[in-house]
């Protein structure tokens, strides 16, 4: 069964994915930081979705859809990830009683390969990327007649995220920018979906991998575009744009930043020294492009998306490693 996009991304979906998520997760801490405020010269807050209880902001996407397919009499799902979204379906699933089998890449982040088993999801590793993945998962889906999750192409999974943009606009209405990662889209389709409805004047800066930049080429060409897909970070490892997001997101962004991958690891390394919170790459993104934004956010409340927790023990033994962690900026 193909996933289904007749369902709209909206305001009110996301309103309406409020009740069967908070069921299942308290709102996540919005935490004011004097010492980055202090030294990028403006009001930080950080979103602190790695408190999720999978470690990522995807479950509130994920218990939405569970919640949908649950109501519609659908018994087994199957995905493919390299990692927060699968967590996210596995434990959603779990939660709702469906099956759920999860298709990650050969050599994926072996934490998240960890927590998708324990979540109670059958775990395939098959494929070298994201996309090889994907083709697993079209033709597993049609031999175990179980719903097909899109990562990415799902608009209940985007109204479930929608619900961390409506606590961020009920616990500072003044917000005058906020920073997402992007890999697939859907944190970026659901703060555009909810911001700017709500407040149109809110800037929202996306960031990404420049080794997995699909995102970012997509947005600067006004069309889907494909692109190597080589970042450790599990989080932006896509290699194209999806339409659903893309098509919400294209036309909102106020900018957008890349990052090499050793600014990335020196993200983490300085959201462990400001934050004390252990990050993923894409999580610990937000900061980084934070510092790169520093002269158009001057002045401004800035809320940076700390999407995910679920790094490696390689990626963090490697991040800490690096001054940064010792003496901040």
């Amino acid at each position: 069964m193909q996933s289904n996009a007749n369902c709209p991304v909206s305001l009110a979906g996301a309103i309406k994915a409020k009740k069967p998520v908070y069921q299942y997760l308290l709102p996540s801490h919005l935490t004011h930081y004097e010492g980055l405020s202090s030294v990028l010269g403006s009001q930080i807050y950080i979103k602190h979705e790695n408190h999720n209880p999978t470690g990522s902001f995807k479950v509130r996407g994920g218990i939405n859809l569970m919640h949908n397919l649950k109501q519609a009499g659908v018994e087994g799902v199957i995905t493919f990830s390299t990692g927060n979204h699968g967590i996210s379906v596995a434990a959603s699933a779990s939660w709702f009683g469906l099956t759920a089998v999860v298709v990650v890449p050969v050599n994926n982040n072996p934490a998240k390969n960890r927590k998708i088993q324990e979540a109670g999801a059958e775990l395939i590793e098959a494929g070298t990327t994201f996309e090889e993945s994907s083709k697993v998962v079209e033709k597993l889906a049609g031999e175990r007649a179980f719903y097909y999750v899109h990562p990415a192409n799902e608009p209940h999974l985007i109204n479930g995220v929608g619900t961390e943009f409506l606590e961020i606009i009920e616990a500072l209405p003044d917000v005058e920018a906020v920073i997402v990662p992007i890999g697939a889209g859907s944190e970026a389709a659901a703060a555009v979906t909810v911001l700017k409805a709500i407040s149109p004047g809110i800037e929202i800066y996306a960031v990404q991998a420049e080794s997995s930049c699909a995102a970012y080429l997509s947005w600067k060409a006004g069309a889907i575009q494909r692109a190597e897909n080589t970042t450790f970070a599990g989080g932006f490892a896509t290699g194209t744009g999806y339409e659903i997001p893309f098509e919400i997101y294209k036309d909102n962004l106020t900018d957008f930043v890349l990052l090499s991958e050793s600014e990335i690891y020196k993200g983490i390394a300085l959201a462990g020294y400001y934050t004390q919170n252990f990050v993923e790459g894409a999580g610990a993104s937000t900061l980084m492009a934070a510092i790169q934004l520093k002269e158009k956010l001057k002045g401004k409340k800035v809320v940076l998306q700390c999407s995910g927790a679920n790094a490696s023990s390689e990626e963090i033994e490697k991040a800490y490693g690096l001054p940064g962690f010792k003496q901040g900026l």
